[in-house]
Parts: C-alpha cells; sequence; structure tokens
C-alpha cells in the first residue's frame, strides 16, 4: 500500500474550505454567530487578518491530513470512490472535530446554538474538501 498525495488536490481541497468558511461565517450565519459569541465588527476589525491566517494554516493542515487518510483508506479498499473519501471525512469529523467541540463547548459553558452552527460548519468543510481531495487525487 502505498501513500500518494497530490499536492493539486491539497491546494483546491484549502481553496474549497476557504470559500465554504467565508460564506458560513461571512454571509449565511454571520449575524447569529456574533450575536452568540459577542463579537462585534468592531472586534473584528481590531484584531485585523491575523485570524484567516490561523484559518489558512489550519485549513492547510485539514487539506493534508485529509489527502493522506483518503490515501490510506483508497488503498486499503482497493477503491478510489467518492463514498470512501466522504466516509473518511465523516470519520474524521466525527472522532476529531465534533467530539474536540463538544467538549470545549460543554465546559466553556457556550450556546448549544454555537455548538450547532459550528459543528456543522466543521461537516460541511471536510465533506467539501473531502470532495475535492477526491476528485483529483
Amino acid at each position: 500500500m502505498e501513500l500518494s498525495v497530490s499536492w493539486l488536490a491539497v491546494l483546491v481541497a484549502t481553496a474549497v474550505g476557504m470559500a465554504i468558511a467565508g460564506v458560513w461565517y461571512g454571509k449565511a450565519f454571520v449575524g447569529v454567530w456574533r450575536g452568540l459569541t459577542g463579537v462585534t465588527v468592531e472586534d473584528s476589525r481590531r484584531v485585523g487578518k491575523s485570524p484567516f491566517v490561523v484559518l489558512l494554516a489550519s485549513i492547510l493542515v485539514t487539506a493534508l491530513v485529509l489527502a493522506g487518510s483518503i490515501s490510506v483508506a483508497t488503498g486499503f479498499f482497493a477503491s478510489d470512490s467518492l463514498w470512501i473519501d466522504l466516509a473518511v471525512g465523516s470519520v474524521l469529523w466525527l472522532g476529531f472535530s465534533l467530539t474536540t467541540l463538544a467538549q470545549h463547548n460543554a465546559f466553556e459553558q457556550k450556546p448549544r446554538q454555537l455548538t450547532v452552527i459550528n459543528s456543522a460548519y466543521q461537516l460541511v468543510l471536510v465533506l467539501g474538501m473531502a470532495l475535492a481531495v477526491g476528485l483529483l487525487q
């Protein structure tokens, strides 16, 4: 079994991830998210672009992990089905993203609606990126 990662797939998945983040938090849920977090437009302006650097780096790492995990899974199952790519994304989301976010938000006593918005974002993010990787790898 050989690990093979397409750098084009990683770059496209990163772009897809950034687009999903922009739509999710910049358009679809920005008002609700701001209300639940208390982060104002002024707060966002004050911190500048540094959160976007963190976002880009995080999404790039996610793309790399997805590409590697998908490569291992497709080799193991001897199939390059998009269903495997989506299953890998779903398992990674469930095992790492949802569980970590749920723990932190529970102990930090964050509103459940915020946990749902952020968890759903993570699921859409990972599945969108898994599709990009699957189609290009």
